[in-house]
This record gives structure tokens, C-alpha cells and sequence, in this order.
């Protein structure tokens, strides 16, 4: 039963949410938090974590969350619940896409999701900050110098986001403890 909750749980998350990996993160929490009780600044460092390691980053959250809840087997059923209905999505979009490429009623429905999709990105955004940047109820201003540095280094000089992630680690190993 823990399996399969598990795996309807992630299968809703990955049917739901639109925008990509960063707009399931607020949803992975609540059902982190739902399952393992884990809090805001767990999360922030799962999400760390997801981000250094190969892969998109809502499976990686998903799958550690699942080996949290219900070990090797709960990492396979949070990851095939995750990815399972983009897989099928893909799936059906590929029959009909042909027929509908032009269609008025599925340029309205983008342009509806579209700006929800902002929105999702954004409290995923809100969320990041909040465990980043808060440490219990106190304000951590090393994060946000950091976060502001990678944003300037990104935005105006076009700068590698995997140096850039691999960078902001190092610097956070060596200075914020």
C-alpha cells in the first residue's frame, strides 16, 4: 500500500504540474512533508542536491524522497510515478499533433497554461528563497550575496550555469557552515 501511495503521489504531481521541474518542486514538498515530515531547509538542501546531480531535478528530488519514505523500492515508485505522465503526455500529443498544430483552441489553451506556468515557477522560486535565505527565523545575507552574484555573472555575461553551480558549492563549503 505505502508503494502505491507513493507512486499515485507522483503520478499526480507529474500530471499536474506544468513548467517543468522547478514548478513540481512546491508540490514534491508538500508531499515530502505529508510522507517523511521533512521541513522547508531539508528540502532547500534535497533541492542542492538534485541540482549537482545528473538528471532533471523534480526525478531527483522524487527519487530521494521516495528512498526517504520507502527505500530502493520508494525511489523506483516516486521516480516511475513522476515520469509516467509525461511519458504517456508524449505519447498521446505525438497522435494528434499533426492533426491540431494549427488549431485556434490549442493556441487558447497555451496561452492559458502559459502564464500559470510563470506563476508555478515563481512560488517554486518563493519556496527556494525562503529555506535558502532563512535559517530558522534568522536571515542568512551570505546566500543572498551569493545569489546575487550568480544572478549578474549569468544574466550579463552569459555565464556557464554548471561552473556556476559547481562554483557557488565550493564557495558555500568553504564559507557558510
Amino acid at each position: 500500500m505505502t508503494l502505491i501511495r507513493l507512486l499515485l503521489l507522483f503520478f499526480r504531481i507529474g500530471l499536474f504540474s506544468f513548467g517543468g521541474g522547478y514548478a513540481m518542486l512546491p508540490l514534491i514538498y508538500q508531499g515530502a512533508n505529508e510522507l517523511t515530515g521533512m521541513t522547508t531547509e531539508e528540502f532547500s538542501r534535497l533541492v542542492a542536491l538534485s541540482q549537482v546531480t545528473p538528471g532533471p531535478v523534480a526525478i531527483n528530488a522524487a527519487t530521494y524522497v521516495g528512498y526517504q519514505y520507502a527505500g530502493i523500492p520508494g525511489a523506483t515508485a516516486a521516480t516511475v510515478g513522476v515520469v509516467l505522465p509525461s511519458v504517456l503526455l508524449v505519447f498521446i500529443v505525438s497522435l494528434f499533433l499533426v492533426k491540431f498544430r494549427e488549431s485556434e483552441a490549442m493556441k487558447a489553451v497555451l496561452s492559458g497554461i502559459r502564464p500559470a506556468t510563470v506563476g508555478l515557477l515563481l512560488s517554486a522560486v518563493v519556496f527556494l528563497a525562503q529555506g535558502s535565505i532563512l535559517t530558522g527565523m534568522q536571515l542568512n545575507l551570505l546566500p543572498v550575496v551569493f545569489f546575487l552574484v550568480v544572478l549578474l555573472i549569468a544574466g550579463k555575461f552569459n555565464g556557464d550555469p554548471i561552473l556556476l553551480t559547481v562554483v557557488a558549492g565550493v564557495a558555500g563549503a568553504l564559507v557558510i557552515r
